[in-house]
């Protein structure tokens, strides 16, 4: 799964990377948790638009908005079918930027947080969908992370994984049903040298805590 994650990359960064029209302005983040305003690259009007979705998917059918709180991540085998993410799996998916996230491992002495990103620390992308709310005048928009199997490397932490889209496939994954299928083959596990993995403190078992000693390498055996 994926619950917690990092967001550390410049602004611009992001809007090369992504291709961003406009896009509202963020702090760094060393530990996004459920909840909480996440920055997405959605497609509005043909362009690509950074915006702030709440992590934990509301459907738009829901009556009380609390369902979306525990639906912050969509099984990549099911998201087709379910009706929590059907919909917004053909026609409304975004792109997650990150550049790390946190999985906790069991151990003798209890659970272990390890932060898992990139050889170079570069940013990625997260499979993303998102959903627009609206009830008696209170909007909310929403979004959850996508998630497979894990990779043999990542397997010995987790049994999944969150999908990653590939800067080629951008623009496949954002479009919609209407012009171009659902695109479930991207729905998949990266190869085991995409990322690395450190065990970190547990500075970040709590979501209070949000700076760069999150993500400092853990110093006990």
């Amino acid at each position: 799964m994926c619950g917690r994650f990092t967001l550390r990359s410049a602004p611009d960064v992001l809007a090369e990377q992504f291709d961003i029209d406009a896009f509202e302005p963020y702090a760094a983040r060393y530990n996004i948790a459920p909840t909480q305003p996440v920055f997405a690259v959605i497609r509005a009007d043909d362009r690509r638009v950074g915006h702030f979705l709440r992590w934990g998917l509301l459907p738009s059918w829901a009556k009380d908005p609390r369902i979306g709180s525990p639906m912050i991540n969509a099984r990549a085998e099911t998201v087709a079918e379910k009706p929590s993410f059907r919909a917004a799996f053909r026609r409304r998916r975004c792109l997650i930027p990150a550049d790390g996230y946190y999985e906790w491992a069991a151990t003798p002495a209890g659970k272990q947080a390890w932060f898992i990103h990139r050889p170079d620390d570069a940013c990625f992308a997260f499979a993303g969908l998102w959903e627009h709310w609206e009830h008696d005048g209170t909007v909310i928009e929403s979004c959850a992370i996508l998630t497979c199997a894990a990779n043999a490397r990542l397997s010995a932490i987790h049994d999944r994984m969150p999908v990653v889209i590939e800067p080629a496939d951008y623009t496949l994954w954002l479009a919609s049903e209407q012009a171009a299928p659902a695109p479930s083959a991207l729905l998949r596990a990266m190869n085991d040298d995409f990322f690395a993995l450190r065990r970190v403190t547990k500075r970040v078992n709590s979501p209070r805590n949000d700076g760069p000693d999150c993500i400092l390498p853990a110093t006990d055996p």
